[in-house]
């Protein structure tokens, strides 16, 4: 026996009194040090060895146990509830086994004969009972003792005096420390509570009589608020202690938490650890906790000590335990309780005095003193300064919701000064809704307390955890606060200080892609594919380019002189100068508008270095706006601002529909106002302001508009009929001519001819250009068109010819039919003349081979599919050239392809039907979705005019009709208006006139409460223009990240199972990401695992099959951005439900009571309303924004 003393203790570090004992184990009398003690007092102590400990806790706690046993060559013992069989606890012991058997999960944890029974089975010594669960059971220290094993604590007598707050308060009375008034015995009635608060007044505070850790607790400032506090307090002690009995006392506003950490033996001797800080607090729990206690005042730290230890003294304290004090801002300290247990922040206290305290524990346990252990109040020092953080799985921007769930992603922060003490820290770890939500005890240890707070922040920064929240973001900004570094604490620190709850979003960004891949591999593309083609396996080749140089353009004078300079510059420029469309209209034309920002930024440096000279490049709004996040599933603002970044020199154009914007409907016109200021602020350049009617009113606005935001105004004449053709009467040349002075004389600074459906013939273009050109020879004339016929490229020459100033043109592999004319075929037409545009055509070659290839990822888009060639019946049908390609594939996916031929018949009748309008985005909607009407209904044109009133026409066609679009040049179609309106109101005059402003300030506080604070001024714009698009693109990048980093393949198919792929997110971090492998079985939820590895390291995600799913029992979630459809604020149990199906309910008025992690919360009404159904039952357990009920909110 003494040989098994030896190897763990060495001869040097054996007592005395062992040494000098054959038996090792003997009962006798020790002298006692006077430094600790009363002078002669003697006790006698019986020494016996503990070889093996159980402890009967979980999680991070059992682990620090099992750690110190093992250090002391002890045999560990681990208990395990059935929820907790994956748990690393089990598995860190030398030994474990399960309790409690078809017990819930906390009830394992407190049943005492389980718990013996496995200990005596399994010949245990001791039992260390950790903190919570029993640890400050007196009958669980009485059952160890009972049953002849020792409880690593204070004696059964002690437990229970320190656990009843009243006894203990009569302890302190009796050993002379000051107390708070309060109850003198736990209260277990609502009606003892309301008479406590109406004798003593308030704040009170309710307390749980037999636990701590802040369950049970709550502080009542009002005296309604008394019975609905008791009651939730005593349920949640109930739910934590096995009994729900409050004490009740006084509050002190605005104390300090000091405690003293104390040591004591089992011969009386006690000794203090000196003190540690818990004044951060949130709900009463502690959240960061320091030793020493900065700032405070050495009197007050030496009359709270010396009080600590005359009060163990007083009862006989023996082994480890914590005296809580509450300090006033006087310096007047005030017992409130003992922690009869190791406390979750005793880490702190090890740190600055290198103690170790739960070896001591055991030590004393064993019968050692202190004065054994080398522990002698004088030889105790503090060094340096310590701080503790509890890092939860708590959402601190949800009020620290409980979260649950899989960690997919862990990486820990360390180095020299760090601690962790964890269990469930891993990937792949479960945290349930049963158990407390602690991930991690953080622990810093240097100098001083700014040096400890620099030390935790940069480990807490390395932390990864992703799959489920955490409270890292709040704790952060908790050690940043310039009060905390200085150490003016009290336990209003978090209240006072709201800044600590802005956060900077986590941006999860790998694992949110790893989910969206996934959710291609196992669901199908997640943006709509136009056709049965694949995108091409290939990686398009960019020509190389000079980036050490950065060459001028016109964007120069433009933000260097404005944009009447600009203008002049245009006017004076010899030789033909070309728009590129290649960025936006033509790909909206050949590619249904699906060209992503990741193909068109790959080619930017290359056209900014080698197409310096160009007029413009346009690259944005029109359809792209709403296509990118539509189906893109990208920001269109972020286009703009990365495609300015990299092009600085070349001016940018975009498509402005007047009073419309980039939408297809009329705005408010603030609205339209502070989209042309964002544009211009985000990088745009010129504006083609133009109206799908010709309608000037419309029109007028958007010049102003775009005016006083400072861009350049282009304002263009939709062009439709033939001013060739004598017999085409409604749109002729004199209406051109007028249209262009009216324009000019708004202030334009460059005039456009738009030609969206490429109508404009060589001769009209001759006729049309040269006379504006001699009423307005100052200024610049810009020609768009389409080159649908295959004309396209002569009428621009001979547009160039008569006087343009600028033409429109595509790079040649994204050029002709429903696009623009080819780039090359102008620039080698007009080499040699002064008109040559001074362009390389080899550059204009290179430029064409990187789009050849780019174009082959976007096959499922490709309008070739179904379009062979030009088709000049365009003339005929007049439909522009975007909505041509667009048609086509609505025939196809509606069945009718082979019906495409009697649809652009149809237009043409539909377009004379409504009067013979100009057709452009969205008024040649109109004339598109009556013509599909027609043919979809077999309607002729006399049809609709003789069953106008019975029909039920599309909206865009009532809309029309109703004034919502402008006035059409020569009115509206009689007397077909008044049939299809049917009574329905008119707008006179222009829309957004009568249209009350949009309340921007409002909007932006909706879409932040909705979608978090990261929301921009240029995000409530786009939910301006398009509100319920908005939304989807807002939720589903919240859901899987900036998808807009993927390579255009993986994007829309997803890779292949063992392909290799990199995601660059940003500037110097790139993801390697490899797929693995997909699960062929289904979880239990009709989840599918999808493996990968990313940078090295085994990852996976669980994706809903949806397919699949439709088979199996899922309970409904909450329908996001719905009011009234409330959720689930966290996992947990139903334990009351409040109201049924046609109760009536207050905004406010509680609903549910959820308990989870041992925490209870009241789930309150969004709105006012009437409880429509109702989603659960009592006990029922919950995930996540599960649906609780449906309330349909009064109006």
């Amino acid at each position: 026996m003494l040989g098994a003393c030896v190897s763990r203790w060495g001869l040097t570090g054996l007592p005395l009194r062992l040494l000098n004992n054959k038996n090792c184990c003997p009962s006798t009398q020790l002298y006692l040090s006077q430094a600790n003690y009363s002078p002669n007092k003697c006790k006698d102590v019986e020494y016996k060895p503990i070889r093996s400990v159980l402890v009967a806790n979980r999680g991070e706690i059992a682990i620090r146990v099992f750690r110190a046993c093992s250090e002391l060559g002890i045999r560990s013992v681990a208990i395990y509830s059935e929820q907790d069989k994956m748990q690393v606890h089990r598995q860190k012991a030398d030994e474990s086994y399960l309790v409690g058997k078809g017990l819930p999960p906390v009830a394992a944890y407190l049943s005492i004969p389980e718990i013996i029974r496995v200990a005596k089975e399994n010949r245990v010594d001791a039992i260390h009972p950790g903190y919570g669960f029993l640890s400050e059971r007196a009958d669980f220290a009485q059952a160890c003792v009972d049953s002849g094993i020792r409880f690593i604590g204070p004696s059964p007598r002690v437990v229970h005096q320190m656990g009843d707050k009243v006894a203990a308060r009569q302890a302190a009375i009796e050993a002379n420390v000051p107390i708070v008034p309060g109850t003198p015995g736990p209260v277990t009635t609502t009606e003892e509570a309301v008479n406590f608060c109406r004798e003593y007044g308030l704040p009170v505070i309710f307390k749980a009589a037999y636990g701590g850790g802040g369950r049970g607790m709550r502080v009542v400032r009002k005296m309604e608020e008394v019975e609905e506090l008791f009651r939730r307090a005593t349920s949640e002690a109930l739910a934590a202690f096995g009994n729900g009995a409050m004490f009740i006392e006084k509050f002190v506003e605005r104390p300090r938490h000091i405690e003293v950490q104390i040591l004591g033996d089992r011969a009386g001797n006690v000794v203090h650890l000196y003190e540690r800080d818990c004044s951060v607090q949130r709900r009463h729990q502690k959240v960061v906790e320091i030793a020493p206690a900065p700032n405070l005042n050495q009197e007050v730290r030496d009359r709270m000590t010396t009080d600590a230890v005359r009060l163990c003294n007083h009862v006989g304290y023996e082994n480890a335990g914590t005296v809580e004090f509450l300090v006033d801002e006087a310096g007047r300290h005030y017992f409130i309780e003992v922690n009869a247990r190791l406390q979750v922040e005793h880490t702190v206290t090890e740190e600055v005095t290198g103690i170790d305290l739960v070896q001591h524990q055991v030590k004393i346990a064993e019968g050692l003193t202190l004065p054994e252990l080398g522990l002698d109040q004088s030889q105790i020092k503090i060094q340096g300064s310590a701080i503790q953080c509890r890092m939860t799985t708590e959402d601190p921007a949800k009020n620290f919701q409980p979260d649950t769930g899989r960690i997919e992603v862990f990486r820990s922060g360390e180095g020299m000064g760090i601690r962790l003490d964890s269990a469930s820290a891993f990937a792949g770890a479960i945290i349930s809704p049963y158990y407390d939500s602690l991930l991690v005890k953080v622990i810093a240890h240097a100098g001083n307390l700014p040096a400890s707070a620099a030390k935790m922040v940069r480990a807490l920064r390395e932390f990864r955890v992703r799959g489920v929240k955490t409270n890292i973001p709040f704790l952060l900004n908790v050690l940043e606060n310039q009060k905390f570094l200085t150490g003016t604490l009290d336990t209003y620190f978090i209240d006072e200080h709201p800044e600590l709850f802005q956060f900077v979003p986590s941006q999860n960004r790998a694992q949110k892609l790893l989910n969206y891949v996934g959710d291609v591999l196992v669901n199908g593309p997640l943006t709509p594919l136009g056709t049965d083609l694949k995108p091409a396996d290939v990686v398009p080749l960019v020509p190389q380019v000079d980036l050490s140089q950065r060459l001028t353009g016109f964007r120069d004078i433009l933000t260097e002189q404005g944009p009447e300079a600009f203008a002049k510059a245009v006017r004076n420029h010899k030789g033909l100068l070309l728009m590129d469309t290649t960025f936006r209209d033509a790909h909206q034309s050949l590619l249904a508008t699906r060209v992503r920002t990741h193909d068109l930024l790959k080619i930017s440096p290359f056209v900014a270095q080698n197409f310096s000279s160009l007029y413009s490049l346009e690259n944005w709004g029109g359809a792209t706006f709403d296509v990118a996040m539509r189906f893109l599933h990208e920001c269109p603002w972020e286009r703009l601002e990365e495609m300015r970044r990299i092009m600085p020199n070349i001016p940018f154009q975009m498509l402005l529909r007047g009073a419309n914007a980039v939408g297809y409907t009329s705005y408010p016109d603030n609205v339209v106002y502070k989209f042309c200021e964002l544009a211009v602020q985000t990088g745009m350049d010129i504006f083609r302001v133009f109206d799908s009617l010709n309608y000037l009113p419309n029109m007028i606005l958007g010049i102003d508009a775009v005016g006083k935001a400072g861009g350049v105004v282009e304002a263009a004449i939709s062009y439709s009929g033939d001013v060739s053709d004598p017999s085409r009467t409604k749109y002729t040349l004199p209406y051109y001519l007028d249209l262009a002075d009216e324009l000019v004389k708004a202030g334009t600074h460059v005039l456009c001819i738009k030609d969206m459906a490429g109508l404009l013939k060589p001769r009209a273009a001759t006729m049309l250009i040269d006379g504006i050109r001699q009423r307005h020879p100052d200024i610049p004339i810009h020609v768009h068109t389409h080159d649908t016929s295959g004309a396209g490229v002569a009428s621009m020459l001979a547009a160039a010819h008569a006087g343009a100033d600028v033409v429109d043109v595509a790079v040649d592999s994204m050029s002709g039919m429903t696009s623009q004319p080819s780039m090359g075929a102008v620039v080698a037409s007009l080499q040699g003349s002064e008109l040559d545009t001074g362009l390389s055509l080899e550059s204009v070659s290179d430029y064409s081979a990187y789009w050849e290839q780019t174009r082959t990822l976007y096959a499922p888009f490709e309008c070739c599919v179904t379009m062979k060639s030009g088709n000049a019946d365009v003339y005929l049908n007049e439909i522009p050239g975007g909505q041509y390609t667009n048609l086509q594939f609505q025939a196809y996916s509606l069945g009718l392809g082979n019906q495409f031929e009697d649809i652009k018949k149809a237009y043409r009748e539909a377009n004379l039907l409504l009067g013979d309008i100009i057709k452009v985005t969205p008024s040649s909607k109109t004339v598109g979705d009556l013509a599909q009407f027609m043919v979809q209904n077999k309607l002729s044109g006399q049809d609709v005019l003789d069953r106008a009133e019975e029909l039920s026409f599309p909206k865009s066609v009532v809309e029309f009709m109703q004034g919502y679009l402008g006035i059409p040049y020569g009115g509206f179609p009689e007397p077909l208006r008044t049939r299809v309106l049917k009574g329905m109101k008119k707008v006179e005059g222009r829309p957004g006139a009568t249209m009350a402003p949009l309340d921007l300030d409002k909007l932006k506080s909706d879409l932040i409460e909705a979608h978090g604070n990261q929301i921009r001024d240029v995000d409530v714009m786009s939910a301006a223009m398009y509100p319920s698009v908005c939304k989807e693109y807002l939720e589903f990048r919240s859901k899987y990240g900036p998808v807009d980093k993927f390579a255009t393949r993986i994007f829309l198919t997803g890779p292949k199972v063992g392909e290799e792929f990199e995601v660059t997110i940003e500037k110097g971090k790139t993801l390697h990401i490899k797929t693995l492998a997909m699960a062929e079985d289904l979880t239990r939820t009709g989840d599918r695992e999808v493996f990968f590895e990313l940078n090295g390291q085994l990852r996976s995600v669980f994706i809903r099959d949806k397919t699949a799913a439709k088979e199996l029992h899922i309970h409904p979630k909450a329908e996001k951005g719905v009011k009234g459809s409330v959720g689930a604020p966290m996992p947990g149990t139903v334990i009351d439900l409040r109201v049924k199906a046609g109760d009536k309910v207050e905004k406010g008025q509680p609903l549910v009571v959820l308990s989870a992690m041992k925490m209870e919360m009241v789930v309150q009404s969004p709105c006012t309303g009437t409880v429509k159904s109702v989603a659960i039952t009592k006990d029922m357990k919950l995930e996540g924004d599960d649906l609780l009920l449906n309330i349909e909110e009064s109006k």
